[in-house]
This record gives C-alpha cells, sequence and structure tokens, in this order.
C-alpha cells in the first residue's frame, strides 16, 4: 500500500495543512455550512431520512473510531485518460464531519496528468502541494484566468465555484491535499458534465456551443460513454 507522504514531505504536510484546517474549521463566516447545534453528529449513513446533510447516529452508538479516516493514507489509481486521481475525504467517506462544515480531498497526479477544469459549488478550496510541481489555475467570472506553478510546500486557494483545474508540470508524480469549507465537497467536471451526463446533452446544443459539426460531439462522447 503507498503511503500519504514521505520524509522530506512531511513538515509540509504538518505545519501548513494544520494551519488551513484549523483557519477554515474556526471561521464562521466562512463557512457555507450551517453551525453545528451540538457538539458533533455523526453521520447516519443508512438512515432512511432524507435531510439536509444526514441524521445523528445515536450517541450511544458513537465512539472514537467515528473520528478518525484513514481515506487519504492511500495513493489513488493514476490509470486513466486523465492520470489522476481524486479522494474525497467528506461526510460520504468520513461521517464524522457530519455538521461540523469541513472536508478533504487528495489529488494525485502521474507525470503529464491533469485534474481537467472542474468547481466545487459548496465551497471554497485551500490546497498544499505535498509532491512535486503542479500548475495551478481558475477563471474568475470576469472571464480572467489566474494561475500559478505551485511547489512541494506552496500553498494555493480557489474561490468558491470558480472552474479551476491542477496540471503536474514536473517530470515525477505529484500530490496535493486541500481543505474545504463544507462537509459535503463535490467536484463538478466540466467534461465530464459535458459529454458524460445522463442523459446525454442533446448533440445539438454541444454543437452549436462549440461551433463544431456533429461528427465531433459524437467522438467526443464516445470517450466519456462509460
Amino acid at each position: 500500500m503507498a503511503t500519504l507522504l514521505n520524509n522530506a514531505s512531511a513538515p509540509y504536510f504538518f505545519l501548513i495543512l494544520s494551519l488551513t484546517t484549523i483557519i477554515l474549521s474556526f471561521s464562521p463566516s466562512h463557512s457555507s455550512d450551517p453551525d453545528p447545534l451540538q457538539d458533533f453528529c455523526v453521520a447516519d449513513l443508512n438512515s432512511a431520512i432524507l435531510v439536509n446533510g444526514f441524521p445523528c447516529k445515536p450517541a450511544s452508538k458513537v465512539n472514537s473510531k467515528d473520528f478518525i479516516s484513514y481515506v487519504l493514507a492511500k495513493e489513488g489509481n493514476t490509470s486513466n485518460v486523465f492520470k489522476s486521481a481524486i479522494t474525497n475525504a467528506n461526510v460520504q467517506a468520513f461521517p464524522g464531519l457530519n455538521t461540523l462544515g469541513i472536508s478533504m480531498n487528495r489529488v494525485d497526479l502521474a507525470p503529464g496528468g491533469i485534474f481537467p477544469p472542474h468547481s466545487h459549488p459548496r465551497s471554497t478550496e485551500a490546497g498544499v502541494v505535498i509532491i512535486g510541481e503542479v500548475l495551478v489555475g481558475f477563471v474568475s467570472s470576469s472571464n480572467v484566468l489566474y494561475s500559478n506553478v505551485v511547489k512541494a510546500g506552496d500553498m494555493f486557494v480557489i474561490p468558491r465555484g470558480l472552474v479551476h483545474f491542477i496540471l503536474n508540470k514536473g517530470h515525477g508524480k505529484a500530490l496535493t491535499i486541500s481543505a474545504f469549507n463544507s462537509q459535503g465537497q463535490v467536484s463538478s467536471v466540466v467534461p465530464n458534465i459535458l459529454f458524460g451526463s445522463k442523459p446525454t446533452i442533446p448533440n445539438e446544443v454541444l454543437t452549436k456551443t462549440f461551433q463544431v459539426s456533429e461528427s465531433v460531439i459524437k467522438s467526443i462522447k464516445s470517450k466519456f460513454a462509460s
């Protein structure tokens, strides 16, 4: 099993990521989730009740293991067209986060890998590069691109809801870890939405949008069929 980080990158991880987590956890003005009404509310993922979040497990069934997760410890599988893997530590993967207004993710990038343009509609992202060198960029609502090459130990921030990307610019693997001010952060990946939705967006809409032939749209959709 691959480990999260090596000895050289450990100081960056514990110093910078701890500060990121503290800032997001204790700044109510930056939280996109409602404030909790109790000390904790470990999610009952099997409940038939649907609410904005998850119901709490009975306190009598909560134990210390509900407040620890190993989901980010394993390297993701980058054997795909984008050469990247995203591992989410949100409430669905770590029920102890329920009502706490914070979550994290791990992005693994093989050489040449990309986390393609995407957005996080529910949260701002504050990340740190653990291994490698990546190009991080986002586009503002004024259609302006802001981008930087970010190296191990450096932080980056992505404002809530803006389309952004992460591209591995190094010769080896790259790894980033990010914190989000929402327990239920999700990634809306632009190419997956446009060409892989179910049911699919009508070809006529996409041909008129991108000003290309229907054969081009069909060819792109075929890559996202699975």
